[in-house]
């Protein structure tokens, strides 16, 4: 793994720290290309069964590297964000929303721009007192991407979704907490210990059960009742034939806790 993204592996929970501290953690091709091997890794490692993402330093991610934007447009005219986008931003959002397992962000300090796209692309995200969100494109003349105009909407609803994306304004972790753009808020000191106490149960869970759940929950939220209800069916079936359906049906009738070893 390179330098600027760090891969640690504890039990069950895969720990994914972007490592430019110096840039606020801005998704430059270096820092993007290691998040992908490293979200590579952790998807294709079975051992693997939950994953945090978190940041170094004061920032979680401040979205693009402008630097890398400025030298772009000294040598191309322009800086070719569709061409990052579709390269970069997109194939990680979507290894995060995609991953048979689940995804926590945590939220050590400010996510801005593509930064918050990545937060919220995560399935559950628990913030640091000191964290906060930024929808910073129309600061610089630009607008959501990397997910943002899907992910906010579904989280906080049309009308605030907008607001937050025409001001720009920060929010603040409580008022995330308040809206729906995060799930717990803890200490800024306590927060990787917070989080890994948040991931270990995913760790020893039924990790089928969260893959198919998140699945059914992304055709939810894009389908209709009927659809959605006649997508159910085939997912259940598909959970019930799991070990660790067997498991957990065995358990409940014995009256003892189920040991899941994630198939």
């Amino acid at each position: 793994m390179t330098d600027v993204c760090l891969y640690e592996r504890a039990g069950g929970i895969a720990t994914i720290t972007l490592n430019r501290p110096e840039a606020l953690n801005a998704l430059d091709e270096s820092l993007s290309d290691g998040l992908i091997k490293a979200l590579g890794d952790a998807g294709s490692d079975l051992g693997v069964r939950c994953v945090i993402l978190t940041g170094a330093g004061r920032a979680f991610c401040s979205g693009a590297d402008l630097q890398e934007a400025k030298k772009r447009i000294a040598e191309h005219g322009t800086m070719q964000p569709s061409e990052i986008l579709r390269d970069r931003y997109n194939p990680i959002v979507r290894q995060i929303v995609e991953m048979e397992k689940p995804v926590i962000a945590a939220m050590n300090g400010i996510a801005a721009g593509a930064g918050a796209s990545l937060a919220l692309a995560c399935d559950l995200r628990i913030a640091s007192d000191k964290a906060g969100f930024m929808q910073a494109f129309v600061k610089i003349g630009l607008v959501p991407d990397a997910g943002a105009n899907y992910f906010l909407p579904h989280l906080v609803g049309y009308q605030k979704a907008l607001e937050l994306a025409l001001t720009g304004d920060v929010v603040g972790a409580e008022e995330a907490q308040r809206i729906g753009l995060v799930n717990r808020v803890v200490p800024h000191d306590d927060l990787m210990a917070q989080a890994h106490a948040f991931a270990e149960p995913f760790a020893t869970g039924p990790t089928r059960a969260y893959a198919l759940t998140k699945k059914a929950m992304r055709f939810g939220a894009v389908h209709d009742l009927t659809s959605v209800m006649d997508y159910e069916p085939d997912l259940q079936d598909q959970a019930a034939l799991t070990a660790d359906a067997r498991e957990g049906i065995a358990a409940f009738v014995e009256k003892r806790a189920p040991r899941y070893d994630g198939r």
